[in-house]
């Protein structure tokens, strides 16, 4: 059963909010960054990534952000409209912000690490009055991230756009993306994080991620149906906990908990999982998918990307998931 409906009518299918930056991932695998001379560029952020992927899958997608006036800047411009992505909430800094940076280490398919420099960073100074309120009016579903919030007058932005979206009833989805390093202490970390799931339909994150938001609450025991039935209480219609390799668990209002298939895959790094995946379920769930079929078709997704080099570039189509899904089907497909 698919507990989400979508508006009908609406100019397009997704928005999404936040982090626009630049991934320079290492083209020396299997080697440590203090030993790796070249990078390859690509789009990054994981709202860029899962609109981004939605837009690759077919839906009509928009995002609303703050890039730098560099050339990094400009590439991301360029790299969302190349992609059909409405860019038009998209502002440019003038202050002398910059573009951040996201530096990949891939010492192995399993040990991967991310270098970010997030300080003095475009994305994070988004304000609410560049937050147009007729673009979520026209859209079925607003994906917020949680990186967004760590600093004003972003995380002001993130709640205004909250607000247009609880107006105009479009769904909304809250992938956590959960930063440390750009947070000033634990308390502020989970006050924000807790404001901001009361609003949302579908929350997505790690046990780890879940785990933060709980820090001052009872759940020593780490039980995934108290931590989903908290939620249940405010907006929530889907709670996803993400456990690694051990698989996702949907847990919905109605008491029902789903677990779906998983496929191999040929891994070349592990950043970039959670993004396709959360394209690819949103996505099901846009189609009036079951909640088990729009897992699958996210578990697919995100093979394909941990497969690649890039995130972005790599977010697949829905035909190349359909192929993959049905390769895997076959047998053809081994994990390393």
């Amino acid at each position: 059963m698919n507990p989400i409906i979508f508006p009908t009518g609406k100019a397009l299918d997704f928005v999404a909010i936040g982090r626009l930056c630049i991934d320079l991932n290492a083209n020396e695998i299997n080697r440590p960054m203090e030993d790796t001379m070249t990078f390859t560029k690509y789009v990054g952020g994981s709202p860029a990534n899962i609109c981004i992927g939605l837009s690759r899958l077919g839906l009509r997608t928009g995002f609303i952000g703050k890039v730098a006036n560099d050339q990094m800047g400009r590439f991301i411009a360029r790299y969302l409209d190349k992609e059909g992505i409405d860019s038009s909430a998209v502002g440019v800094d003038t202050t002398g912000a910059v573009t951040g940076l996201a530096f990949t280490e891939i010492r192995s398919p399993s040990d991967c690490s991310i270098l970010m420099y997030r300080d003095n960073v475009a994305d994070l100074l988004l304000a609410p009055s560049e937050v147009p309120e007729a673009l979520i009016a026209g859209a079925s579903m607003l994906l917020i991230s949680g990186t967004a919030l760590a600093k004003s007058p972003s995380r002001e932005a993130v709640f205004q756009a909250l607000d247009y979206a609880k107006r105009h009833g479009a769904v909304i989805a809250f992938d956590l993306d959960y930063r440390p390093y750009t947070w000033a202490s634990d308390e502020e970390t989970a006050a924000y994080y807790n404001l901001a799931a009361e609003k949302c339909d579908i929350i997505l994150g790690t046990r780890e991620e879940f785990d933060m938001m709980e820090r001052f609450e009872a759940n020593p025991e780490r039980d995934d149906r108290i931590t989903a039935a908290k939620w249940f209480d405010h907006s929530a219609q889907i709670v996803i906990i993400k456990h690694g390799k051990e698989g996702s668990i949907a847990y919905t209002k109605i008491g029902s908990s789903h677990r779906a298939r998983s496929f191999p895959a040929k891994v070349v790094k592990t950043f970039g999982a959670g993004d396709s995946y959360a394209a690819g379920f949103l996505y099901g769930l846009t189609q009036g998918w079951t909640i088990e079929t729009s897992m699958e078709f996210g578990s697919a997704a995100a093979c394909i990307v941990i497969s690649s080099h890039s995130c972005s570039d790599a977010m697949p189509t829905a035909d190349q998931v359909r192929e993959y899904i049905e390769r895997c089907n076959r047998g053809e497909i081994v994990a390393n």
